[in-house]
């Protein structure tokens, strides 16, 4: 009788706590709609409507041609003389820049043609070496996937010489460079890990799906945790670019990487969706700018000015504080 009431008893805070997670799901559901719709409305969210509904179609097309994978080759770019002035600039100026390698990694139900605008960007900066990889769609375990993204890292490494990579990822790609880098020494072969929508603390959306990788992909799953357990030893600088108008990462706020031990730099957008993200021009700009620049990744401008605020505060306290 006892060990009915005890099974009971658990049941029903089983039932409750499945009530409470659903709910807190229904209410960032509710709120994510509410403002999509008020974005949607606006003229700039018009225009990203527009971009993500042009990429979609253009994507369709270049989806065939990423099937296929690529082989990596070594930095291509030791002559200048075929370069533009700008281009040339760049290599000459910065040499280790330039040899950096890239590495692209896609999201889920993807390939790496979605790339194809951030390769070309690359490209016509200076970087030598930029490999976009592909992973199966039928992946089913975050861990492992970051376990490979290392495996072609070291392979990239080894073919180009670099000591270090850049790693961009899109989606669910940057979640698996993110785990690699933060929980599998990743970082000491990572200089800068960008990610473009991301659910760095989980999506929603992932209810919607039953597989084992969208259970990995909800709020608070055991991988989350795990992103979001101390990593004190992780040098790598990361660049995080979220949109308020990302349809597949619900809340938008979960694309945002909020986390005491890493150096972010966050790029904030208002009219990009999910799938244009990799091709929009501000963001495009931004990413290869700031790899080209190292260490000096673009600022979001909310941070500048919280900088600002706080500089000024600091001038302001040693002119009020006692002479020694």
């Amino acid at each position: 009788m006892v060990s009915v009431q005890e099974g009971l008893h658990r049941l029903a805070r089983t039932v409750d706590g499945a009530r409470s997670v659903m709910g807190r799901a229904l209410i960032d559901a509710g709120e994510a709609a509410g403002y999509a719709a008020r974005t949607f409305t606006s003229p700039a969210g018009l225009r990203g409507l527009a971009l993500e509904s042009a990429w979609l179609a253009a994507h369709v097309a270049l989806y065939p041609v990423g099937l296929a994978g690529e082989t990596i080759r070594p930095r291509d770019r030791y002559r200048t003389d075929d370069l533009d002035p700008v281009q040339r600039s760049f290599v000459c100026g910065d040499v280790e820049a330039a040899g950096t390698p890239v590495l692209l990694i896609h999201g889920i139900m993807d390939n790496r043609s979605v790339f194809t605008v951030f390769r070309r960007a690359l490209r016509k900066r200076g970087f030598g070496a930029v490999h976009a990889i592909n992973y199966s769609i039928l992946t089913d375990d975050l861990r492992s996937a970051a376990r490979a993204v290392g495996e072609h890292v070291e392979r990239l490494r080894e073919v180009t010489g670099a000591d270090k990579v850049h790693i961009v990822g899109h989606s669910l790609g940057g979640v698996i460079a993110r785990y690699y880098v933060q929980r599998l020494g990743g970082s000491e072969f990572v200089d800068s890990l960008v990610t473009l929508g991301s659910p760095h603390t989980g999506s929603n959306t992932a209810y919607l799906m039953p597989t084992p990788l969208a259970r990995q992909l909800r709020p608070g799953s055991a991988v989350m945790a795990e992103l979001a357990a101390p990593a004190p030893e992780c040098t790598t600088r990361f660049l995080v670019v979220w949109s308020r108008m990302d349809q597949m990462v619900v809340p938008q706020r979960n694309a945002r990487l909020r986390h005491p031990d890493l150096d972010v730099t966050e790029l904030e957008l208002d009219d990009v969706g999910h799938l244009a993200l990799p091709v929009d021009p501000r963001t495009v700009h931004a990413v290869v700018t700031g790899l080209a620049r190292r260490g000096e990744l673009p600022i979001h401008p909310f941070r500048q000015r919280r900088r600002r605020r706080e500089q000024i505060a600091a001038t302001q306290g040693e002119r009020s504080s006692p002479a020694s």
